[in-house]
């Protein structure tokens, strides 16, 4: 990897990690106590970032000088289905009335966290960074992507306009301890972790899951994602988005086997193919990444154990939360 000089200091900084109470948001707090920076945070009973008023007066309270965008409405097929105006709606208005906020407070820098979803659906593999809007978008998530394209936009134009040192990050599928493991709104890795050990807990002899199982996915563990945006942040100024990722992807036949024996449950995987499967394949291309001198540590067996280790010790709270 190529040694890069830092263009930014987080050092004895005031930063905002906006989404602290959720997986990527909770993995920074916890990755920005090794940067000597002071971490704010905006109590989500306080403060409504769908509401430009509220934004505006977190800043002017708590005066930021650098901002992880990291708060957004998220989950997996079923809720972006069930409601797309909620995910179109909520995400366009937390990003515009941040991005906003942070140019009018004069915010030193700002990354803007992303997904993989704002890439075409059938993009050629691995995925560049330059395919975005290089075709239609996979259905199933189009209201939030839109949401997330319009984010990146919105930095790469206010750096244009403005002079803003605003950046994006996009990671690839993401999982971890504070993951979503309802089963109605989480993503794959949370919904197979909690449906197969719920089948291993009440003797079931098979689980059934969504599609055909031949989808192949990139998985990166939150606590390497959180690395990767402070990287980002201190090495990295300029347009567009940035992938992040680890190149290596699986399928999700095969990412169901391995949750299994994680778990210990020896009974059958059942795919049903009435149900989508989303995209056909996503992996990242990280070249861009890897060129600004970063890498993903943690392998995907050793995070999966970790995070069913997390899970198993935190289901009954999930379950009080849930209900």
């Amino acid at each position: 990897m190529n040694e890069r000089s830092p263009l930014y200091s987080l050092n004895a900084k005031r930063v905002w990690v906006a989404g602290h109470n959720g997986m990527v948001g909770s993995a920074l707090v916890k990755r920005l106590q090794h940067e000597g920076c002071i971490v704010l945070t905006a109590p989500r009973n306080e403060f409504d970032l769908r509401r430009q008023n509220d934004v505006e007066s977190f800043f002017a309270t708590s005066r930021p000088q650098a901002v992880f965008l990291a708060a957004a409405r998220v989950g997996g097929i079923v809720a972006n289905d069930r409601s797309p105006a909620t995910f179109l709606y909520d995400n366009l208005l937390i990003a515009a009335n941040v991005i906003e906020a942070a140019r009018l407070s004069k915010v030193e820098k700002l990354l803007n966290l992303g997904s993989t979803c704002v890439y075409p659906k059938l993009a050629s593999q691995p995925i560049t960074e330059d395919a975005l809007l290089s075709g239609p978008l996979e259905p199933t998530n189009q209201w939030y992507a839109v949401a997330k394209i319009a984010a990146i936009k919105l930095c790469d134009a206010y750096r244009r306009q403005y002079g803003s040192d605003f950046i994006s990050a996009m990671p690839t599928n993401l999982y971890g301890p504070n993951d979503n493991f309802d089963l109605e709104s989480s993503h794959v890795i949370p919904a197979l972790i909690a449906k197969t050990v719920d089948a291993k807990d009440n003797g079931r002899t098979k689980v059934t899951l969504w599609g055909t199982g031949t989808p192949r996915r990139e998985f990166l563990h939150v606590d390497d994602c959180a690395d990767a945006l402070v990287h980002l942040m201190i090495h990295f100024s300029g347009e567009g988005p940035v992938n992040v990722g680890t190149g290596e992807d699986v399928t999700i036949r095969e990412l169901a086997q391995s949750v299994a024996e994680i778990v210990g449950y020896d009974g059958a995987i059942v795919f049903d193919p009435k149900f989508p499967d989303g995209t056909p394949r996503k992996l990242t291309n990280v070249k861009k990444l890897h060129d600004l001198g970063w890498q993903a540590r943690i392998p995907l067996a050793a995070g999966l154990k970790q995070t069913y280790t997390w899970y198993r010790e935190n289901a009954a709270r999930l379950r009080r939360v849930v209900n």
